[in-house]
């Protein structure tokens, strides 16, 4: 408890919610632009945390958050794929568009540090700003690699389903929604050598075209 910095946790924890909230948002945007309403009808349409987040989720942010780590997960947005006029490319539209979100924020917050430091008043950066920014950055570019894996029940799982050819995305897709949790699980808690070694070059690089480091 007396290295609990408060401060640190509560920046962290709303920057993640804040996130969480946003992808979920682009999913039912998407879907609902692409003229399914499921997701209107169920109140996804929205900028309030409260329609986006799960209470598991949740939990677990303010819990690894307390650890200094971050991690956990919004509802996932439910979509019927009957409404769409190309069921492959509006799936797969709709499924970029949760990380593209992720995607914006951090280059919206990193180019604004970018500007700060190019044009020389890094030094007035308020540190908690700095912070703030460089937490959005970070914490997004994280979301969107991580939810690009190949895994069920992240994005990237349903990327892969739709660009493999549609027998072999199928036969994928079932095996990976019966096996995905317990090796994405895996990973999350055993394999962290695993996840850093894959997502740690990506987000490391990225950050660094953005800042233009």
């Amino acid at each position: 408890m007396g290295n609990f910095d408060a401060t640190n946790f509560a920046i962290t924890a709303l920057v993640i919610i804040f996130s969480i909230t946003l992808h979920e948002f682009g999913h039912a945007i998407a879907a609902d632009k692409l003229g399914d309403d499921t997701p209107r009808r169920q109140g996804r349409i929205s900028l309030s945390p409260t329609a986006h987040l799960d209470p598991v989720g949740l939990v677990m942010i303010l819990m690894t958050c307390y650890f200094g780590v971050g991690l956990g997960w919004g509802k996932p947005v439910q979509v019927d794929f009957r409404n769409f006029r190309n069921e492959r490319r509006d799936d797969v539209i709709v499924t970029i568009a949760g990380p593209t979100m992720n995607l914006l924020l951090a280059l919206v917050f990193g180019l604004f540090l970018r500007f700060m430091i190019s044009s020389g008043y890094a030094s007035g950066i308020h540190p908690l700003l700095f912070q703030v920014c460089w937490l959005f950055v970070t914490c997004n570019l994280s979301l969107m690699f991580f939810n690009l894996l190949p895994i069920f029940p992240l994005d990237g799982s349903h990327i892969m389903r739709r660009f493999l050819p549609p027998q072999q995305g199928e036969q994928f897709y079932a095996w990976m929604q019966q096996f995905g949790p317990m090796i994405l699980l895996g990973l999350v808690f055993f394999g962290g050598g695993i996840l850093s070694s894959i997502l740690s070059p990506a987000i490391a690089n990225t950050t660094k075209i953005i800042l233009g480091a």
